[in-house]
């Protein structure tokens, strides 16, 4: 028998996880990492990370598990051995991905995984706020009695911009509610799709002045940043609602703040703000819905998410094609500035 040589194991590359929470509900993919011989750090700040602490952290790291943090040409710059951005999660406006491009740094990402959750939530806060369900719960809590008139999801119209894995996911969820009137923009609706919703494909502004519901379900770009300033709000019904479960930074929320406080529009719903963790104005309006950017975090669905981006990482290392990496056309969204 030829003599057995001893195999000393070495440890992979290393991977920077700096999304939280992580592995909190299934250890699964730090099992993942770790059966795969993978060295790996969770956040060590266990918070939303500032550029100037990813900076400090990331230099020495092949791959980060990624969250909303921003990851700019500065911190690439701090990056030398980084290698894969794996996002959990959807939106790219928080990856320079030109920049990433440029120094030969795949991005990948997890698009399907948290759309079951936010549309859901989208759901739940069309609900909410048409039979004002936040305000009385925050009247009782205070000693009050109020019994508010409001309205069914079947007798309003309802205007979703941004008709992608989400938006459709919420016009498929209508369909138990009695099929309302659907108003949809988007920059390209397939016929099959739009039959398939029986929607009415208009433009945003009609949107505004005919739907009792808005729904935004937008990437955020250099295009669709501050989307909606007080003049497009003021074109709304003055009892319409407007909600916000994409990204934060398409409504210019010191504009729905001076609308709102104006007496205008009968409520919002808002999970995602241009500076997260939000301290802003709009907690003065008690018909405003505010939530901590939860659109994702069911159970499920935040868990799949993890699990596919730690997929990519383990993949990646070893040699394997990815399987989310980001489309070519979200690089030209940003390099033309979309």
């Amino acid at each position: 028998m030829g003599r057995l040589k001893k195999i000393k194991m070495t440890k992979l590359k290393k991977v920077l996880i700096t999304t939280i929470p992580f592995g909190e509900k299934n250890r699964a993919p730090l099992d993942m990492l770790e059966s795969n011989n993978i060295d790996y750090v969770v956040n060590p700040l266990n918070k939303k990370l500032t550029e100037s602490e990813l900076e400090c952290l990331i230099s020495d790291f092949d791959i980060v598990i990624a969250g909303t943090e921003q990851i700019t040409r500065k911190v690439m710059d701090t990056a030398n051995n980084l290698k894969l951005i794996s996002r959990v999660g959807i939106g790219l406006d928080s990856v320079d991905l030109l920049a990433a491009k440029s120094r030969g740094i795949s991005v990948s990402y997890t698009p399907d995984a948290p759309a079951p959750a936010v549309a859901e939530l989208t759901i739940g806060m069309m609900l909410t706020l048409l039979r004002s369900i936040h305000v009385s719960n925050s009247q009782m809590h205070s000693g009050g009695w109020h019994r508010f008139f409001g309205r069914r999801l079947s007798e309003v119209v309802i205007g979703i911009i941004g008709f992608g894995r989400i938006g459709q996911g919420v016009a498929e969820h209508l369909k138990g509610f009695g099929s309302p009137k659907i108003l949809v923009n988007d920059l390209s609706i397939k016929d099959d799709i739009s039959h398939k919703f029986n929607i009415e494909v208009v433009g945003k502004e009609e949107i505004y002045k005919r739907a009792d519901i808005i729904s935004l379900h937008l990437p955020l770009t250099a295009k669709t940043k501050n989307m909606i300033k007080e003049s497009h709000l003021m074109l709304m019904k003055s009892d319409a609602i407007i909600i916000n479960t994409s990204r934060g930074g398409i409504i210019n929320e010191q504009d729905l703040y001076n609308v709102m406080q104006s007496g205008h529009l009968e409520g919002a719903a808002i999970d995602v703000f241009e500076n997260e963790p939000y301290n802003g104005p709009l907690r003065e309006i008690e018909r405003c819905l505010l939530t901590a950017h939860m659109g994702s975090m069911s159970v499920d669905c935040r868990v799949r998410m993890e699990i596919e981006a730690t997929e990519e990482a383990v993949r990646f290392l070893t040699g394997k094609k990815l399987r989310g990496s980001v489309p070519q056309d979200e690089y030209e969204v940003q390099r033309k500035g979309l």
